[in-house]
């Protein structure tokens, strides 16, 4: 993964101390939009994790120098991460204490990289509605003539509404609300989506295509929604020059 494109990743961290393991996360994950941190040791994971801003956190109960059940409960004093637990354990026992002390979710080392992905982007998706219902309404975001108001729920064009779907409407907010920043595809299903998507699930563009004929966009020109090639979208800022 390019620096740009790291940049740009949502970042998990893998804490476990099976490399074979935290190999296949990495090249499972990354192709996909994250970017992947790993730390092989309690101690080195618990340090990352409070040090960098991560939008989850895989843990393995059974860690070197620090059980993760240990580093849970010291992340948990000062963090508010998704963390999904990750273990070769399948007693109720510990699934239930892992919960108890702050874990999202919980996933035996037998999984399949399907579900990993499925349960880590629920847990993702989670964090982001508990952090949106928490913050304080915002006004309506304002993009030249396009204006989007979360509260009611409508958009606007030049005065006149504009006939979106519900998952539309969603990915117009966000990408309004991030004007000028590109979001990448994973981002935006992280974002906007209320169901499980495949890997090559190509969905978002084709929303996107549709949000683009019902603003009058057109591609080669937007004045509105740019894509950049093999990442996601952007909305661009009204009289900004486009360098991409």
């Amino acid at each position: 993964m390019s620096t740009a494109s790291a940049e740009l990743a949502t970042r998990i961290l893998v804490i476990d101390d099976d490399t074979k393991l935290c190999r296949l996360v990495r090249d499972y994950l990354e192709p996909m939009g994250y970017h992947v941190t790993v730390a092989n040791t309690g101690p080195a994971g618990l340090e990352t994790a409070l040090r960098e801003t991560f939008s989850a956190v895989i843990l393995d109960v059974m860690l070197p120098g620090m059980d993760g059940l240990h580093v849970l409960r010291s992340l948990r004093e000062k963090s508010k991460v998704p963390v999904l637990m990750l273990t070769g354990r399948g007693e109720e026992a510990d699934r239930i204490v892992g919960l108890e002390l702050g874990a999202d979710d919980y996933l035996p080392k037998t999984f399949s990289t399907r579900e990993l992905l499925a349960r880590l982007r629920a847990v993702i998706r989670r964090s982001l509605i508990t952090s949106a219902e928490l913050s304080e309404q915002e006004s309506p975001v304002t993009v030249g003539k396009l204006c989007v108001n979360e509260h009611s729920r409508t958009s606007t064009l030049g005065g006149e509404p504009l006939p979106l779907t519900a998952v539309e409407f969603d990915l117009l907010a966000s990408l309004a609300k991030s004007a000028g920043r590109v979001k990448t595809r994973e981002q935006l299903l992280l974002e906007v989506a209320d169901r499980n998507f495949d890997v090559f699930d190509r969905s978002i563009d084709v929303h996107i295509s549709s949000i683009r004929r019902k603003l009058g966009d057109d591609p080669k020109s937007p004045r509105f929604i740019i894509t950049v090639r093999s990442v996601g979208y952007m909305m661009r800022k009204p009289g900004a020059e486009v360098s991409l």
